[in-house]
């Protein structure tokens, strides 16, 4: 089933700019908490060497989910012939 909501240790992008944190659209996080029951979720920022630079608190409209494997859905797939 495809899902939007992140989960605990999800690798997430950044949908926007945060200027104020030094944190640019694109940049990969991973989710470390959930925050306000799911609401908002705490996402931590780490150099090549997994020392965290930025750890903040982000809306799921701030973020994309990245997925590293096909994405099932609870539907059947349909075989079509032509």
């Amino acid at each position: 089933m495809k899902t939007n909501t992140p989960k605990l240790l999800d690798v997430v992008a950044l949908a926007v700019d945060l200027p104020e944190y030094n944190l640019w659209q694109g940049q990969v996080g991973t989710v470390v908490e959930l925050l306000a029951g799911g609401t908002a979720f705490e996402v931590e920022f780490s150099d090549r060497n997994g020392r965290t630079y930025e750890s903040i608190g982000l809306y799921p409209e701030q973020i994309i989910i990245l997925r590293f494997e096909p994405v099932s859905f609870d539907s059947k797939p349909e075989m079509i012939t032509a």
